[in-house]
């Protein structure tokens, strides 16, 4: 890395840089490439993947648009995309027949065991020169980051961070 920070400050100033910069490696053309529209795509998906693990929650064009920070249209036009794709189905709410949630069609859940196949092989690729530990201790740590992240969203957005042991 060229000049790399030299304090704690320029340090935490870089994070948020790098981190616009991820998504993007994801086009790595490693095994199994995706096309940049289904990149496109799999941020809906994967919300869908996620949520939908618990049996109870169902998922709306709505849901997808509170939790992508868009409009609601814009978010119907993503889903939309998705299900003419083949990627996703609307199905009936099974606790409100008024409402249409949204499931995964089993293309839907193909493409996403290949993106994650790709994502694995871009981190191989990217982190190859590393030392096995480093490696590891990456990926443990940004795993730890991303639970952090979920609990602070279950929590609200007026909840105070939490605090160092």
């Amino acid at each position: 890395m060229t000049n790399e920070p030299t304090s704690a400050d320029e340090l935490l100033d870089a994070v948020g840089p790098a981190f616009s910069k991820l998504r993007r490696t994801s086009l790595l053309e490693v095994e199994n490439p995706i096309s940049a529209k289904d990149l496109s795509r799999t941020l809906v998906l994967n919300f869908v993947e996620e949520l939908t693990k618990d049996p109870d929650r169902e998922i709306t064009v709505g849901s997808v648009a509170e939790f992508l920070a868009v409009d609601p249209s814009v978010a119907s036009r993503m889903v939309s995309d998705n299900i003419k794709a083949g990627y996703l189905i609307r199905a009936a709410s099974q606790q409100d027949g008024r409402r249409t949630v949204l499931r995964l069609s089993p293309q839907g859940a193909e493409l996403m065991a290949r993106f994650r196949r790709h994502q694995r092989s871009a981190f191989e690729y990217i982190t190859a020169d590393w030392p096995e530990h480093d490696r590891l201790e990456f990926a443990r740590l940004m795993l730890r980051y991303v639970d952090s992240l979920a609990a602070l969203s279950n929590r609200g957005p007026s909840a105070e961070p939490p605090r160092s042991p």
